[in-house]
């Protein structure tokens, strides 16, 4: 299957272009400082026996707002131990795709405040666990603190240490605390009474360091008032131990409240209001792993307004785009994988979309020409250096170094065709925009230029004979994973560039014969992928939902097939032997919005303006529907096919952001995804999909990269020999 994983209204970006992030300290220390979600925190899970009774919400751990050390929330503890039953409350990390936690320190911390008095004995005992499965003795919650006083929060420290030989036993030392995987609040005595106790603030520390000296204070805040919520932008403290910022507003100016708290790497925080009218006034602080937390900032105010659907679609695309400008690898200026996660695992096809939505960010002066150029020559020369494998670059690359990441395995340590096939669509589209005489540009096209003539498409067929073209290439292990590159799916793009190479071309038939292909290997790989004969032979012809399907396995499959290949190049007007690809995009949007409508698995939230299934963080797999269908809106599936579906992205545009907006819209722009049914609103973002949004609603607007893209005349010719022509008429 070709999953991709199984992505002027604003405070003006140049406020951030110079920002150098400190170290990712939160990654190292943070295990949980405020829930996404209201009502339950989704990483997390409950089981009780009676008599005992534990208070959940959906299986998991209670939030309580209002309360907490870290705002605006923490985790709410109710229970009541009795004789022959039993409970258990577990807290676990928030491991994901891309984010592999490392924590630091030797001594587990967190906050507690009860409303009673607690011992030793009428607390909780508690057990840890890591990523591996090893696990610790359980031990007394309280046994090291004494008495929990009532009505006050108090700060716990657990040294690692004292979990392990309390009673002599037989631990190994196998737990592996910088793997900590698992916190679990358990039964105690039976006392058969109910108590409550609030958590915040759980982390990993070094409990032997001290530390007094409070970071710098923050400075360069402004705010400027949007729609629905204010947007916050301040200047990075610096510091090797700097935790996070807490962000105060006040209403009148004078009684300022912590309202909310920001990671270490970002510097921006959105603050959702009722609508439009609106003045606030904010201040931000910095706080190091030590809890010392330095003096406020300046107070800067703003104040909400108006929005009509252009502004609605500024805000968007500048929100969306800041992924690719503010949080892009410092040293490199590519784009990371996913955000929060490594900020050296640098994504080459993410990049490529990220360069087309600099180029709209640009054209609507977002950021300004020269600081959009000097970005695109700081790729570039990396791109130079980078690690490449007969012209094509890796999937991922250490942006420190430009050395190949292997991810994914021993075996992904070589070339990967299809990543390289949307940076260079990227780059192409850079290479029509950035037109001008001067120094900077002409370097960037020659740049361009011969990096596209290096690219090596004909080594990836294997054999001088071969019909189809390969994923990848190790220069260790050669063509071990031996992925053929078969349609229907994101990689269309692919075939066409290799067509269009002007230096190590394939020959048009590939087209035909891989991407469309018919033989037994093309019909056989798409029955194991999809399990459908439907679109096996990559012709379909049925509808569904009554909208007719003419390319596409099953319904068609997830929507970034419809996006990752049509960035750059524009279906409108023009077909091959097969469909007009403009179409059949539309249809296959359609008939995802229609599955969402229909809903037969009944998720939360599903419905005309609540729809888009495709590859994300928490979804995908490419599948027909319902198949892989587990609740998860992304994003970038309904507004990255603005081009197909205007009005119907427009729907969900504004669901997404007015009914939905605290929730899943934050300083990077929406976030990947969202699941209501599970209760999933977690700030992640993903350097595939992001860009989805900018550029799908740019082509929708203006055409813009798709006028860029097709303006290179070696795609014209590619086209040209496939057999694509005029299919008529006008599509908007």
């Amino acid at each position: 299957m070709l999953c991709r994983y199984s992505a002027l209204l604003l405070v003006p970006l140049v406020v951030n272009v110079a920002k150098a992030l400190p170290p990712n300290v939160p990654e190292q220390h943070v295990y949980f400082d405020n829930s996404a979600a209201d009502g339950s925190y989704f990483h997390s899970e409950a089981t009780v026996v009676a008599p005992s009774e534990l208070q959940v919400v959906n299986g998991k751990f209670p939030v309580e707002d209002g309360r907490f050390v870290s705002p605006s929330n923490c985790l709410r503890l109710t229970w009541k131990s009795a004789p022959g039953g039993d409970w258990r409350m577990t807290l676990k990390v928030t491991g994901r795709y891309g984010r592999r936690f490392q924590f630091a320190g030797d001594t587990l911390s967190m906050w507690l405040f009860s409303t009673e008095e607690l011992t030793p004995e009428t607390g909780p005992r508690i057990f840890l666990q890591d990523a591996n499965g090893a696990g610790v003795p359980t031990i007394l919650l309280l046994a090291h603190q004494g008495r929990l006083p009532a009505n006050r929060w108090v700060h716990l420290r657990l040294p690692f240490a004292k979990f392990r030989g309390q009673y002599g036993g037989t631990d190994d030392g196998k737990f592996d605390s910088r793997q900590l995987a698992g916190i679990a609040f358990v039964q105690n005595l039976e006392d058969d009474k109910q108590h409550t106790l609030y958590i915040d603030d759980v982390s990993v520390i070094d409990g032997n360091a001290s530390d007094s000296d409070a970071p710098s204070t923050p400075t360069g805040l402004t705010v400027e008032g949007q729609a629905r919520h204010f947007d916050l932008s301040w200047q990075p403290c610096g510091g090797d131990d700097l935790k996070c910022y807490r962000v105060y507003r006040s209403w009148d100016g004078q009684d300022f409240q912590p309202v909310a708290t920001r990671p270490a790497w970002s510097c921006r925080h959105v603050d959702f209001v009722d609508g439009p009218g609106k003045r606030a006034h904010y201040k931000v602080s910095a706080i190091d792993v030590h809890d010392n937390e330095s003096p406020p900032s300046t107070a800067a105010e703003g104040t909400t307004r108006d929005f009509d659907d252009e502004q609605l679609l500024d805000m968007v695309q500048e929100g969306c785009f800041r992924y690719y400008w503010d949080a892009a690898n410092a040293d490199s200026g590519m784009a990371v994988e996913i955000l929060p996660g490594d900020s050296n695992l640098v994504a080459v096809g993410a990049s490529g979309f990220g360069i087309m939505a600099q180029i709209v960010a640009t054209e609507r002066k977002f950021i300004t020409r020269d600081e959009s150029a000097r970005r695109m020559l700081k790729i570039l020369r990396f791109l130079k250096r980078a690690d490449r494998f007969h012209g094509v670059w890796p999937h991922f690359l250490d942006g420190r170094t430009g050395r190949v990441n292997p991810y994914f395995g021993k075996y992904d340590n070589g070339g990967d065709l299809v990543e390289t096939a949307f940076l260079v669509q990227g780059l192409l589209a850079a290479r029509q925009y950035f037109d001008r005489d001067n120094d900077a540009e002409r370097e960037l096209r020659d740049t361009i230029t011969s990096l596209w003539r290096d690219v090596e498409w004909d080594w990836y067929r294997k054999t001088p004979d071969s019909d189809v073209l390969f994923w990848h290439w190790s220069p260790d292990h050669e063509w071990h994973i031996s992925h053929p590159l078969i349609g229907w799916n994101e990689t269309m793009i692919v075939y066409l560039l290799a067509i269009a190479s002007p230096t190590h071309p394939v020959p048009a038939s590939l087209y035909h014969t891989g991407w469309a292909g018919q033989s037994e290997l093309a019909v056989q790989y798409r029955r194991n992928w999809s399990r459908t004969a439907d679109g096996e032979h990559f012709t379909n012809g049925n509808e569904y939902y009554g909208i007719k399907l003419d390319v596409g396995i099953g319904t068609g499959g997830d929507l970034f097939f419809t996006q990752f290949s049509f960035l750059g190049f524009d279906p409108r007007n023009k077909r091959d032997r097969y469909t007009n690809y403009f179409h059949n995009n539309r249809n296959i949007a359609l008939i995802n919005r229609a599955y969402c409508i229909d809903n037969p698995r009944n998720h939360v939230g599903y419905g005309p303006d609540c729809w888009g299934l495709s590859a994300g963080v928490n979804s995908g797999g490419g599948q027909p529907q319902p198949r892989g269908d587990n609740g998860t809106i992304c994003s970038s599936a309904a507004l990255g096919s603005f081009p197909y579906t205007p009005d119907e992205s427009m729907a969900a545009l504004n669901h997404f952001y007015y009914s939905l907006g605290p929730k899943i819209w934050g300083p990077y722009g929406f976030h990947d995804g969202f699941n209501q049914t599970q209760n999933w609103f977690d700030e992640v973002y993903m350097g595939l999909n992001q860009a989805q949004i900018v550029v799908g609603i740019e082509n929708q607007r203006t055409g813009l990269v798709w006028k860029k893209f097709m303006a290179n005349s070696e795609i014209s010719g590619a086209l040209q020999t496939t057999g694509f022509h005029s299919d008529g008429g006008s599509e908007n």
